[in-house]
């Protein structure tokens, strides 16, 4: 019988910490750390903000998202070591 115990794998910081850099306002650094959820809702602002920067309601976006980046740069770590 095999046993079934799965542990999920830590990630890589300095990869998160990249990914957070380039990519960060579309969410790929918690993608990659398996928090699905709190990317989707990344790149949902990100969408939002840039498609309504024209009438300066997107402003708002993308300043939560910019905030939620901003604490991300101390999340990292921790969202590395524990993924899921």
């Amino acid at each position: 019988m095999t046993s079934n115990n799965y542990a999920p794998q830590q990630r890589s910081i300095v990869i998160a910490y990249i990914l957070w850099f380039f990519l960060g306002q579309l969410g790929v650094h918690r993608f990659y750390c398996g928090k699905t959820t709190s990317g989707i809702f990344q790149l949902i602002l990100a969408v939002i903000g840039w498609a309504t920067v024209a009438i300066f309601i997107g402003y708002l976006f993308l300043i939560l998202l910019g905030l939620w980046l901003f604490i991300d740069i101390f999340l990292v770590p921790s969202m590395c070591k524990h993924p899921n």
